[in-house]
């Protein structure tokens, strides 16, 4: 249930980028202001994210994603009504803030229903995301373009299911702290890898360098792949939301393999094969012909993807019964660094041409190396 609510939350934040052709032809906007639109939208969830992690581990609201569902309802009739740049800031800002209390809460709840198998229970929590990432464009594809911007408000309906579903997940959630207290599983009692101080830092700044690597790639690809095939192959605006869908469903496939391979394997394994095994695939894609381009958008996103549940859960293991605030951090530096990386990018295809950016930030996966100081924990 808690991975059909992160599915709706995400089909929802995929439907901004997504209609980016349509608003840009409409409103006139340029390559800057559409990177901006994304880093609000991906700031209002960062910046709170942790902060509402923090909160959560404190002081549970079982609740609290009912709540954060209605800011993103508000934010979807909104945005179906804009007509304004200002406008359109401001109800991505609403949906964004409707993300960051779902994501550490929801997070929280799929390691309490885990059973131990904590990388899993991450991965089938997060390809909701993925899958509803995936449907996004297709949605836009079918019903928003033909219909136009203001067919965004019958998402409203989607939203009411979503509120339900969290209503019953809360009832659940509040059954749990019953159980064992304040947001804590079992399996968050003690901590498994007996690392110093030192270690635990030296770690997370590594961790901090591969989100970076493959958030900067991933907000590429999400905000401009389908610009990058109008440009550079001719396609038209729905032809490209094939294209861009195709990447996300790989992404959400890379998400389940990554989770078991991390539970069964390890976690550092995976993290190793997904952002550097990325790199080769990366680096030909500017290169490509179309069907190629297409074949590698789908590897890319397969591989690069498995990295975030093991990454996630390697951080929780760190820093055991935190796992909120852990999870709002890593999420939120997920779309924080996703929503600057693409406002540099709409700057840089303003300046050069959208091609370009694709051929420098080929070479992001690369940064994959630093996994190598990753210290070994039993997880």
């Amino acid at each position: 249930m808690v991975s059909i609510g992160h599915l709706l939350n995400d089909m929802f934040q995929s439907v901004i980028p997504s209609i980016y052709p349509m608003i840009k032809e409409s409103l006139g906007l340029s390559f800057l202001q559409i990177g901006a639109i994304t880093l609000v939208n991906q700031l209002t969830s960062s910046l709170l994210q942790p902060l509402v992690g923090y909160y959560s581990d404190k002081h549970p609201r079982p609740y609290g994603l009912v709540l954060g569902m209605c800011f993103t309802l508000s934010g979807l009739l909104l945005l179906s009504a804009a007509n304004s740049f200002f406008m359109i800031l401001v109800a991505v800002a609403l949906v964004g803030c409707g993300s960051s209390v779902l994501h550490p809460e929801s997070s929280k709840v799929a390691r309490m229903a885990s059973g131990g198998a904590k990388g899993m229970a991450q991965s089938v929590f997060q390809v909701g995301g993925n899958i509803g990432r995936a449907i996004g464009p297709i949605i836009v594809a079918l019903f928003i373009v033909p219909h136009g911007q203001g067919s965004i408000r019958w998402l409203g309906l989607f939203a009411l299911v979503a509120i339900y579903l969290l209503t019953r997940i809360g009832k659940w959630y509040r059954h749990q702290l019953e159980l064992y207290g304040k947001g804590k599983s079992k399996f968050d009692l003690q901590n498994s890898s007996h690392l110093s101080r030192h270690q635990i830092v030296i770690a997370l700044l590594v961790l901090l360098l591969l989100m970076f690597s493959k958030d900067f790639y991933m907000a590429n690809i999400q905000s401009y792949l389908t610009f990058y095939m109008i440009d550079k192959f001719g396609m038209s605006v729905q032809s490209s939301q094939y294209v861009l869908f195709g990447f996300l469903l790989a992404s959400a496939i890379g998400l389940i393999v990554g989770g078991e391979v991390g539970d069964r394997y390890g976690r550092k394994y995976v993290i190793w094969g997904s952002i550097l095994g990325a790199a080769p695939f990366a680096m030909l894609l500017p290169y490509a012909n179309l069907t190629w381009t297409i074949i590698l958008a789908v590897v890319v996103g397969m591989i690069i993807s498995s990295a975030m549940s093991a990454i996630l859960v390697y951080a929780t293991e760190l820093l055991p019964g935190n796992v909120g605030m852990i999870s709002g951090a890593f999420f939120g530096l997920s779309f924080g660094l996703g929503g600057i990386g693409s406002a540099i990018f709409g700057w840089i295809a303003d300046a050069y041409d959208i091609q370009f950016v694709f051929q420098i930030t080929a070479f992001l996966p690369l940064i994959g190396i630093v996994t190598y100081w990753l210290p070994n924990i039993r997880d």
